[in-house]
């Protein structure tokens, strides 16, 4: 576990098939409070897919001092990817080869989206496909599912509890 602002972060991609083909969710997660800060999804996995998620991790926190993990894909080790990290001022962990473990935080994201979205029935396109994904992470995942490590709070009602500002008010 980390402690407030000192926040770790856990990124991997995952692909998921519709009829009319695959879609890629490519997902960073603060493993301080469960939330997914950062995803992107396309129909194709390439370094832009990561830079994208990345971007909306970014706007969303104040990622300085931030460590981020991966394992040793390709797109964490992109051009575009390495210089975001840098001018952002996170900083690159990556995995040892063969070392599944390293990232459990991201596999028990995918395993839980598996499980509440993907087998629930047969996809069609890759947009239907997309908005039931998004709309799980934004409402399911994020607003109602309790988490045991989080003191049976949903990462959204974590967060709010634990920013400096809501000590100070």
């Amino acid at each position: 576990f980390t402690e407030p602002g000192i926040v770790h972060t856990v990124a991997t991609t995952t692909g998921i098939q519709a009829d009319e083909g695959k879609l890629y969710l490519w997902a960073i997660k603060d493993v301080h409070s469960n939330r997914i800060v950062g995803y992107s999804l396309d129909s194709r996995m390439t370094a832009e897919l990561a830079v994208a998620a990345l971007r909306n991790a970014v706007a969303l926190r104040e990622p300085t001092g931030t460590t981020l993990h991966s394992d040793r894909g390709s797109q964490f080790r992109s051009r575009k990817f390495v210089e975001l990290l840098r001018q952002s001022g996170i900083t690159e962990s990556m995995g040892r080869v063969g070392a599944c473990a390293d990232n459990a935080a991201m596999e028990s994201f995918f395993a839980l989206l598996q499980k509440n979205v993907l087998n629930k029935k047969r996809w069609h396109s890759r947009q239907e496909l997309r908005l039931e994904i998004v709309t799980w992470i934004e409402r399911t995942y994020h607003r109602r599912r309790r988490q045991r490590r989080l003191g049976r709070l949903t990462p959204i009602e974590f967060e709010i509890i634990n920013t400096p500002a809501a000590h100070a008010a």
